[in-house]
């Protein structure tokens, strides 16, 4: 992927030797506000975690992998402002949740923009780079999940060019709450 350079910051895929600031950014994430709704993991279990398993982390998703990409947006002085994550998944497999998989798609997961960067357009490029990747892997539409309680990301996802699915999917160790799926077809 070509880096673009929208403003005062570049989107483009990691590379494996940024593990650290993949576990930066994604411990500032699970510090926000509304991580419980848009995460499932905590941010003690994250600090938990081994600097092997950052490190797997990013090398699994950076530039050239094919099963999956992060792309972050940088800004001034290296500063990572915003980053998505998209995973392939394909036909006839089950997805995280155990639901059937009927074609090959990408699936958006790790959305984070740093607050001071929400509503600046960041999110909307971050989803467009993500998108490319996602089309150019050979994914036939791409996917998210969001918390139905989560009304500022389904906003941000709208704009994005995303819409509801009409599909719920029920939280794992959370049988009460559902998520839905919103989709973009190819």
């Amino acid at each position: 992927m070509n880096p673009s350079v929208p403003g005062d910051y570049v989107i483009r895929s990691i590379r494996a030797d940024e593990w650290p600031a993949v576990k930066e950014l994604r411990l500032r994430a699970l510090r926000d506000p509304l991580a419980h709704l848009a995460f499932l993991e905590t941010h003690d279990d994250a600090l938990t975690r081994p600097d092997a398993f950052w490190q797997e982390r990013a090398a699994g998703a950076a530039e050239g992998a094919s099963g999956a990409q992060q792309i972050v947006a940088e800004g001034p002085g290296g500063l990572w402002l915003g980053t998505l994550t998209v995973l392939m998944e394909e036909a006839g497999t089950t997805d995280w949740a155990g639901l059937p998989v009927d074609r090959r798609q990408g699936h958006v997961v790790g959305v984070y923009v740093r607050p001071e960067w929400r509503g600046s357009g960041l999110t909307k490029a971050l989803f467009d780079a993500g998108l490319e990747w996602a089309w150019a892997a050979g994914a036939e539409r791409v996917r998210l999940i969001v918390h139905e309680d989560n009304g500022r990301a389904r906003a941000s996802y709208l704009k994005a060019g995303f819409a509801p699915s009409g599909r719920t999917v029920p939280l794992a160790g959370r049988p009460e709450e559902t998520e839905l799926e919103f989709v973009i077809d190819r």
